[in-house]
């Protein structure tokens, strides 16, 4: 084989081996966390500095999915107000048009899905459909759940 050959062969073998190496890197990492699945389980009266307002709550079927490191404090991340120690993992509740609802910052472990509710005033209609996001702020990561009923 002369040597214009043999470069060639190079050009044609260093591409394929570079494709091969980052698809087992790639294969090799964790495999990507599901989106919540989120549904309704109930709500309750509640009175909150005298006023009357609906609690509806939920919890995520799939809460055993995601590691309880999501939700460990996170000093070295920006603050949930005050909260120096706000867990890694943010979670938001939102309307079915995207109208932010109520959030945690503070949750400790996965389990702490179960649970995750919002307020609203007594006679204020509920938004047909809700959903959650979860910001995973290390790697700035969100994982966006299924509309979920907030009537049972």
């Amino acid at each position: 084989m002369n040597s214009t050959s043999r470069r060639k062969a190079v050009l044609l073998f260093v591409p394929l081996l570079l494709t091969w190496f980052a698809s087992e890197i790639v294969s090799s990492g964790q495999p990507p966390l599901p989106n919540p699945v989120l549904y309704f389980i109930g709500q309750e009266p509640v009175t909150v500095r005298g006023k009357a307002l609906i609690r509806y709550s939920f919890n995520v079927a799939n809460f055993d999915a995601y590691p309880n490191e999501l939700f460990a404090a996170a000093p070295e991340l920006p603050p949930c107000g005050t909260n120096t120690k706000s867990a890694r993992t943010w979670v938001d509740i939102f309307d079915q048009s995207g109208k932010r609802l109520n959030g945690f910052c503070a949750l400790g472990k996965g389990s702490d899905l179960n649970g995750v509710w919002f307020v609203l005033d007594e006679d204020v209609i509920p938004p047909s459909w809700i959903y959650i996001e979860l910001n995973d702020r290390k790697t700035n990561t969100k994982y966006k759940s299924n509309l979920a009923d907030t009537t049972l």
